[in-house]
């Protein structure tokens, strides 16, 4: 009787599990079909179908077709504020190609490798290089349901990742160690959409950890807990039919770089193509035509005008560029619809970007990774740039509020002008072009250009109306023709588009990108960053005199009625540094080398030194920039600048002070001086310098730019007690720039020999004429001979930030 109820009471049992088990599968085994007809469940139907359960705030995909490659991009639809750590609105993450694949009961989403490829019809050899590199599994998902081939899989965990990886942006960048807390994330529907080429996700992710930065607090309501919405896109790769178009290093687009195994041995493996948009004619045997498809871009609409007009118009200056090589309205800037989402990759945007402090604005792209077409060009406008300009003429002009606060017309027309020119840079980023920093060199020829306000003097007046240019340069349509550019018929296009080139550099044209600019080591001579002219060191000598001029006018007219004099301190940084970047200009000329992209058959100089007169002529321009005369602000100035008013503390923008709460009428000027001592004393630059001078003994050499710099700093006159305190801090920072370079491992020993010359030298005058600082230089030398690494040292407060923020400062050796 005992066993007889153990066996009914097991059998009861069984059979409630049994039951319990079809109910959670069928629960888990939800069809397509179920959710269609579920009234309760919203239903997406697009390039894939998706279904979202709102009872448990799961969202379902359906997967029709496997190993069907598509593009998957992810992307950060709203940001966290701050240009420091750089999580912004609308910020643009990778675009892949994936796909589908099926094993047992899981789909896994595959990333093929796009790096390592082989270009023939072999399978065979194809499958070779497949296998012989890793792919990436980006997810697995079990399938819940599979009808017919379909598969229905929960994509919930996947959209809940940190894909675009802000837990390591915010480790990286010491503002502290976050974790993604699922209990505060969730699926967000107010873009999730499907099209019949693409279907857009969205989720709200909430990060929760311990601030340990300085940026993050000030931007989130509460720093523990900080959310951004992350925005995902599966999009259909392009239709057959594009041409992709091979990268030349003088072309001005940027290059996509691939591995061709494939390829004849007697070629290279590596293969360079450019980005660009497809772009045809409706009627390819007319000269002029309008495009099968115009390359439209949208602007957003919560820009507020006078902007959004700038920058409509700014924008629509590239139509200028693809109507002379024949095309038709086939580049158009209209305002984004007002059912639009920005992120959809449907729309080219550009979107207009709130940060707590003022930053870059960029311009980013979405492309087949496999051809390099362009399929999503998405430009990013830090709203706060245009205030910075305005600032500038704001500190410029002659008592701009002298009778009436309202009197702000001239300084917005030239930051206007500025935000058009912006605007056609960032969106020539975002048609496949890179910086051309020779622009500014010949006549204004490239947008593609960081350029300066063009300030001149009408009747010795201050005039803006020449700040920026006013539409796309000749160098612009240059690239324009390159990229998108029919080739005739019957021309060989490497033929056709090397005489393009060959055209522009005949007719004094240039092209110099990023590294070859930067001041830091650079030594271009006409390619710079916030430069003007191709003589630029005349450019520096016109550019000190206009400020000189600006700064005799400067006074409380400056700002508007009621403002604290804190404010008129502010106005006044970007005046007193308006000659900043002209001096990074001129200090690449030194050591400098005269070079381009040359390719055998160019016709293009290959590189040479830069000839001694234009070297020697930069020296002695920026030596004026160390002249106290140039360093000392006016005593009138002076009176101007209070401790800083209460609600109106220092920022990152501001002069820094040793003074503690009084203006540091000794350190500013310091500050100045380091920057341009920096720029000279480069290593790389005194390296340069002595190999040059090992060639040709015409040109400069590192001891001559150390005894010109010597000679500057210690043996100028002075006009003031304050002038001669300012000269005293200048010759503490050259000694002990002069140190740091001898205990680096940057410097070429034989630069080491002409520092330590030139420091003895400084000893010997220093002892001609003793006075209680020269003492104490003196003794600083002897520390420093006795035991080199341990000379004390003069803290020299950094420049404020400047281009649009930060720059080169104090620089490391």
């Amino acid at each position: 009787m005992q066993v007889n109820l153990y066996i009914s009471g097991k059998l009861y049992f069984m059979k409630r599990f049994y039951l319990l088990l079809v109910l959670l599968f069928s629960f888990y085994s939800l069809s397509a079909q179920y959710f269609k007809n579920n009234k309760a469940i919203k239903s997406y139907d697009g390039f894939f179908n998706f279904y979202y359960d709102d009872s448990n705030g799961k969202l379902f995909l359906e997967v029709k077709k496997l190993d069907q490659e598509f593009l998957f991009v992810h992307a950060v639809a709203s940001g966290l504020g701050s240009n420091d750590i750089g999580i912004d609105r609308g910020q643009l993450g990778d675009g892949v190609v994936v796909k589908f694949i099926k094993t047992g009961n899981k789909l896994l989403l595959l990333q093929p490798n796009q790096n390592y490829r082989a270009n023939t019809t072999n399978a065979l050899e194809k499958k070779s290089v497949e296998q012989a590199f890793a792919k990436s599994i980006l997810f697995g998902f079990p399938i819940k349901e599979s009808i017919n081939n379909s598969y229905l899989i929960d994509i919930t965990p996947f959209l809940l990742k940190d894909t675009h990886n802000i837990i390591q942006t915010l480790k990286k960048k010491k503002e502290g160690t976050y974790k993604l807390d699922e209990s505060r994330s969730a699926i967000w529907l107010e873009n999730t959409k499907a099209f019949p080429k693409n279907v857009e996700f969205e989720s709200l992710l909430t990060f929760v950890g311990e601030p340990t930065g300085k940026y993050l607090k000030t931007v989130a309501p509460d720093a523990q807990s900080i959310s951004v919405v992350q925005h995902y896109s599966f999009v259909a790769l392009p239709e057959k039919g594009y041409k992709s178009r091979d990268f030349d290093p003088r072309c001005g687009s940027w290059p996509l770089v691939y591995k061709d195994y494939a390829t004849p041995v007697w070629e290279s493996i590596d293969k360079r193509l450019i980005y660009r948009h497809r772009l045809e004619k409706k009627q390819p045997d007319n000269t002029i035509s309008d495009p099968v498809k115009p390359i439209i871009y949208y602007l957003d609409p919560g820009v507020p005008e006078p902007i959004r007009s700038a920058l409509l118009e700014g924008a629509s200056w590239w139509n200028q560029a693809f109507e002379q090589i024949g095309y038709r309205n086939a580049f158009q800037v209209k305002i984004l619809p007002p059912d639009a989402d920005p992120m959809d990759v449907r729309y080219n945007v550009i979107q207009w970007v709130h940060r707590s402090t003022r930053g870059w604005s960029y311009g980013g792209s979405i492309s087949d990774p496999r051809t390099g077409e362009i399929i999503k060009g998405h430009v990013s406008l830090g709203s706060l740039r245009i205030r910075q300009d305005f600032l500038i003429a704001q500190a410029l002009l002659n008592k701009p509020f002298y009778k009436n606060d309202e009197n702000y017309n001239a300084m917005l027309e030239m930051a206007l002008a500025r935000i058009r020119q912006l605007a056609a840079h960032e969106v020539g980023h975002t048609l496949g072009f890179s910086h051309n920093f020779t622009g500014s060199a010949f006549g204004r020829e490239s947008v593609m250009d960081y350029p300066h306000p063009l300030v001149t003097l009408k009747r010795n007046k201050i005039n803006l109306s020449q700040a920026y240019d006013t539409g796309i340069g000749a160098w612009d349509k240059v690239t324009v023709a390159y990229a998108y550019g029919d080739i005739p018929k019957g021309k060989n296009e490497k033929e056709f588009l090397n005489a393009l080139l060959d055209k522009a550099f005949s007719q004094g044209m240039m092209y110099i990108t990023d590294s070859d600019a930067r001041a830091k080591g650079g030594a271009h001579p006409y390619a710079h960053l916030w430069d003007n002219g191709k003589n630029v060191s005349e450019e520096l000598i016109r550019l000190l005199a206009i400020r000189k001029i600006a700064i005799q006018n400067f006074s409380e007219h400056n700002i508007k009625s009621n403002e604290p004099y804190a404010v008129l301190e502010d106005v006044f940084v970007p005046l007193y540094f308006f000659h900043r970047y002209q001096t990074e200009a001129v200090a690449k000329l030194i050591g400098g080398l005269d070079y381009s992209y040359a390719i055998k058959g160019g016709n293009q100089k290959i590189v040479q030194p830069l000839d001694a007169k234009s070297q020697n002529e930069a020296l002695q321009a920026i030596l004026q920039t160390l002249q106290v005369s140039q360093l000392a602000i006016p005593d009138d100035k002076l009176k101007l600048f209070p401790p800083r008013a209460y609600g109106y503390p220092r920022t990152r923008e501001s002069f820094k002070s040793t003074m503690g709460v009084a203006f540091d009428a000794i350190g500013v000027p310091t500050s100045a001086a380091q920057m341009t001592i920096d720029l000279i004393l480069h290593p790389q630059r005194l390296n340069r310098l002595t190999q040059q001078k090992a060639f040709d003994s015409n040109l400069l050499g590192t001891q001559a730019v150390l005894d010109a710099l010597i000679e500057t700093i210690f043996n100028q006159k002075t006009n003031s007690k304050y002038e001669k305190e300012i000269q005293n801090a200048c010759k503490d920072i050259l000694l002990q720039t002069l140190f740091k370079l001898y205990n680096s491992e940057a410097v070429l020993p034989q630069v080491k020999a002409n520092i330590l010359n030139t420091i003895d030298k400084v000893l010997v005058e220093l002892k001609s004429d003793k006075n209680i600082y020269n003492n104490y230089l003196i003794n600083k030398i002897y520390l420093f001979k006795t035991r080199p690494k341990e000379f004390p040292t003069f803290k020299v407060n950094p420049i404020p930030d400047g281009s649009p923020i930060g720059s080169f400062q104090c620089l490391n050796y």
